[in-house]
């Protein structure tokens, strides 16, 4: 065994609190809290920004492609026969050709900009996070000429399925009165919720022949949209698509126009992660000064217990071990907080937001409508592992000091 029964029963009996060692397990207590409490911390600070990251991602790839094919020069009118060719790659999901523009949306005296989309009835259907987002209405009624609006956009302009709304397109046309902006009435065919308020917000869906008549582009579209099987294939597919449509297209993928969006997530997780660390370090250091505290104040016990036989290696391990449980069951504890916090964070933050009245997580600021956590089983394993590791560490000094402790002179004045 790594450590004997002797070495077991002394080291748990200097965890144990006595009148005249209070102070010394006083600061125990606070290592014991601060690796808790970091512990707890960075797991449910990892969690929340891995949750982020893959609700961001997975939402602005379930309703933006993995790449986009956009014309050499102007629009492209060439779309329906790259669509073709696309589909039947290998590693290829689907393409879907799409016609944006911005616009005004104005009803009840009020006026807000939003980006039109046009798109096929068909591809919207395709796209789960469409399809599955629908609050009111009916996926059909984009077929009859009506129009698709996000759920922050519908509640701003107290629109809802059946009411009417007014798109103004930056395209004029000459009137007697001079050149006029093009304004058009569309019926509301339904409201959707994607839990992001920059779509629920600023996005009107439209089917590609209606976008195509509003904005004047008639047998064109801004890109043809491709979504593959597998995004980690990403690079390969990107290679593969620009040779067969070499001279025809140009090819972008989702991070030419994320990247500084991924780049500052994954900035902001490393630094949060630095960060939040130096609570646990802080806490190994406490461990460091209450062993050392310890170890002054049993001076005269490790005196006896050398003289009565006990070796130096002995002592070492008795210390080590007792610093080392205030690390272990700080690290337990703080694992089992920070996961059960992580796991049940929504539920905590709308408890908190009900007892406080106060608004704690925007969806207009941080873009999301629930604040998500995705657990990394991994990152937990690592952070467990790193607060052991400065636990077990904080502990070789003071379990040092205590071996190479001489009786004689521990003993002499007694």
């Amino acid at each position: 065994m790594l450590f004997s029964r002797f070495e077991k029963l002394v080291a748990f009996r200097y965890l144990r609190s006595r009148k005249a060692e209070g102070f010394v397990s006083v600061i125990a207590g606070f290592s014991f809290t601060g690796i808790m409490l970091g512990v707890a911390t960075l797991i449910i600070v990892m969690s929340v920004m891995n949750g982020f990251r893959q609700e961001l991602f997975s939402r602005i790839l379930g309703l933006n492609g993995h790449m986009n094919l956009y014309a050499v020069t102007g629009s492209m009118t060439n779309y329906d026969s790259l669509k073709d060719e696309l589909i039947f790659m290998d590693g290829i999901k689907t393409a879907a050709p799409i016609l944006e523009g911005q616009a005004l949306i104005s009803q009840n005296s009020m006026a807000s900009g939003v980006l039109v989309r046009g798109i096929r009835t068909e591809d919207f259907k395709r796209r789960d996070i469409l399809a599955n987002s629908i609050q009111m209405g009916a996926l059909e009624n984009m077929n009859q000429g009506e129009v698709a609006i996000g759920k922050v956009l519908s509640e701003k302009f107290k629109v809802y399925p059946g009411d009417k709304i007014k798109l103004t397109s930056p395209q004029t046309k000459s009137t007697p009165f001079g050149n006029m902006p093009v304004s058009r009435t569309y019926t509301v065919g339904l409201v959707f919720d994607v839990g992001m308020y920059e779509y629920n917000s600023g996005f009107v869906f439209m089917s590609l022949q209606q976008a195509q008549n509003f904005f004047k582009q008639k047998g064109a579209v801004t890109s043809v949209e491709v979504f593959l099987e597998d995004p980690e294939k990403l690079d390969v597919m990107r290679k593969a698509i620009e040779l067969a449509v070499q001279g025809r297209a140009k090819v972008y993928d989702w991070r030419d126009t994320n990247q500084s969006f991924y780049t500052a997530l994954k900035t902001e997780r490393n630094v949060m992660f630095l960060i939040l660390t130096m609570i646990i370090l802080i806490a190994a250091f406490n461990i460091i000064s209450s062993m050392i505290m310890l170890v002054k104040d049993k001076g005269q016990d490790i005196a006896i217990m050398r003289t009565m036989g006990a070796s130096s290696f002995s002592m070492l391990k008795i210390f080590v071990l007792t610093g080392s449980s205030i690390g272990i069951m700080g690290t337990a504890f703080g694992a089992l907080l920070g996961i059960g916090f992580a796991m049940n964070i929504e539920e905590i933050r709308q408890f908190i937001e009900g007892l406080s009245g106060a608004e704690l997580f925007s969806d207009e600021i941080y873009f999301l409508s629930q604040l998500p956590a995705e657990i990394d089983w991994q990152e937990v394993t690592a952070v467990v592992c790193m607060a052991l590791f400065l636990s077990f560490a904080a502990t070789i000094y003071p379990a040092w000091r205590a071996a190479r402790l001489d009786p004689v002179e521990a003993l002499r004045y007694e």
